[in-house]
């Protein structure tokens, strides 16, 4: 099967029909670790947030800008910030509204089905994905060594979320790291099924060329299509 066009995209272009995915969340950082929690004193900026992303899209008219959501470690937590939302006048589907959430915690792989029914699309986080799922603080110098998105325990998560998704008729992309420096990675990934990358901008023509090649030996009966975007 010949290798399909890639599409690049690094800014939102109508006039293009590229998508740019925009985090926006309910969210804090804790003052002794990295990984956030939702948390009630930061309802003032989700609600700046959500004014920005409605001007953006009702004003400006960029309704291919999609919401995603980061961090969601519940279906209590999904069903909470999809809510609230609602109350700032983001509804899911009105006016073409799609949300999407980051994949990058192992409750959202093992519940990838339920979480489908509340989103419309996964982008995964493979950098988060890899710490959660292997116990390893990436932070932490003496952990180094064991981190590595191409794990088994990592590929075997990615290749259930892609399954269930495209189950449930749900995109799936990722923008974490590990594309960008294997390109070994991207190649599992299109073997996988995944609909789209994001790279570095340097790496975009070498992995390219991989995602090609790894189409070459064998895709039929996978998705036709798929795109690599430039963060």
């Amino acid at each position: 099967m010949a290798s399909s066009p890639m599409r690049l995209a690094s800014c939102p272009s109508p006039s293009l029909n590229l998508v740019c995915k925009i985090p926006i969340s309910l969210f804090g950082l804790s003052e002794t670790s990295a990984i956030g929690y939702y948390s009630e004193r930061y309802r003032a900026g989700f609600a700046l947030e959500c004014r920005a992303m409605k001007k953006v899209r009702d004003e400006i008219g960029l309704t291919n800008v999609i919401v995603m959501i980061p961090f969601c470690r519940t279906l209590e937590e999904a069903d909470r910030v999809l809510a609230v939302m609602a109350e700032h006048g983001l509804v899911r589907g009105e006016n073409g509204l799609q949300v999407y959430v980051m994949a990058e915690i192992p409750s959202n792989v093992m519940l990838a089905e339920e979480f489908a029914q509340r989103f419309d699309g996964f982008s995964i986080g493979s950098n988060d994905l890899t710490q959660l799922a292997l116990g390893v603080d990436r932070s932490a110098a003496e952990l180094a060594p064991l981190f590595d998105e191409r794990n088994a325990a990592v590929k075997k998560m990615i290749c259930h979320l892609i399954q269930a998704a495209h189950a449930a008729s749900r995109k799936v992309g990722i923008c974490g790291q590990a594309p960008s420096d294997y390109p070994e990675f991207a190649a599992f990934l299109v073997e996988a099924g995944i609909d789209s990358i994001s790279l570095n901008p340097d790496s975009v023509i070498s992995v390219k060329q991989h995602v090609a090649n790894a189409e070459k030996k064998g895709m039929e009966g996978r998705r036709p299509h798929r795109s690599l975007e430039a963060s």
